[in-house]
C-alpha cells in the first residue's frame, strides 16, 4: 500500500498541474507543448519515486510495472495520434524510446532479484 501511495503523488501531482494550468484533465487533447510538460512532470516524477524505492531498498511490484505501462501507453496514444495527424512528434518518441528503456532496466532487475 505505501508504494502505491509513493507512486501516485507525482501522478497526483501532475494532474494538478494539468488542471490549474490548461483547466483540463484530459492530457490527450492538449497540444503539443503543453503535453510534453505535463508528461515530463509525470515521468520525471514517476520515474524519480521508483529509482528513491529502489535506494531504499525496497523490491518493484507489481503495480509499479502497471504504473509504467499505464504511463507508457498515455504517451503512445499521443504520440499515434500526432502522427496521424501529421504533427511532429519526434521529442515525444525520444522520450517513449528512453522511457522503454528504463522499464527494460527496472524489469531485468527484478528478474536478476528473482534469479538470486
Amino acid at each position: 500500500m505505501k508504494k502505491i501511495i509513493i507512486h501516485t503523488v507525482p501522478v497526483v501531482i501532475s494532474f494538478i498541474w494539468l488542471f490549474t494550468v490548461n483547466h483540463t484533465f484530459d492530457p490527450i487533447s492538449l497540444k503539443g507543448p503543453h503535453f510534453l510538460k505535463f508528461y515530463l512532470i509525470l515521468v520525471f516524477g514517476f520515474y524519480a519515486s521508483v529509482f528513491a524505492l529502489k535506494v531504499f531498498g525496497e523490491s518493484i511490484s507489481k503495480a509499479t510495472f502497471y504504473f509504467m505501462i499505464s504511463i507508457f501507453l498515455v504517451g503512445a496514444v499521443k504520440s499515434i495520434k500526432g502522427i496521424l495527424l501529421a504533427k511532429p512528434v519526434g521529442f515525444l518518441i525520444m522520450i517513449l524510446i528512453l522511457e522503454f528503456i528504463v522499464i527494460l532496466f527496472v524489469n531485468s532487475n527484478k528478474l536478476n532479484y528473482k534469479m538470486k
